[in-house]
Parts: structure tokens; C-alpha cells; sequence
């Protein structure tokens, strides 16, 4: 499944962000292969909120259909 696929509320956890750069810029805010998260918002037809800890991120909709995500 992909992120952009995912519910609101929906704890994840990474299992492939293919492109190397975005992976090495992810890694910094705490999004890598492994990591759990929980979706914080789903913005229709706009990026999808995850939230890690206290922090929340935003991921563009073309991003998320290359993120390989699975539902915990």
C-alpha cells in the first residue's frame, strides 16, 4: 500500500521511500524505512499529515504514491 492511501488515525510504519534524496531529507525529520507513525490528516486532494512523536509533517499527494507504507 502507499501513503497516499492511508486513513486518518491510521498508525503505519514505513517500508520503502524510493528515491535516495528524498530518503536522505526524510531521515532528518524522522521518517525512514521502519518508522511507525500515525496519519494526523488526510487533506483532500492536498498533503497527507503525519505525525511523529509531537511533530507533524506534511507529505505532498505525488510524494506519497512512491512512499510503500504498511498498516499496523
Amino acid at each position: 500500500m502507499t501513503l497516499d492511501k492511508i486513513n486518518r488515525g491510521q498508525e503505519i510504519e514505513i517500508m520503502n521511500i524510493p528515491d535516495p534524496g528524498i530518503r536522505s531529507q526524510a531521515i532528518r525529520l524522522g521518517i525512514y524505512e521502519g518508522a511507525k507513525l500515525t496519519c494526523f490528516e488526510k487533506i483532500p486532494s492536498g498533503p497527507v499529515v503525519l505525525q511523529n512523536r509531537f511533530q507533524e509533517i506534511a507529505i505532498g499527494r505525488n510524494l506519497a504514491k512512491t512512499i510503500r507504507v504498511k498498516a499496523l
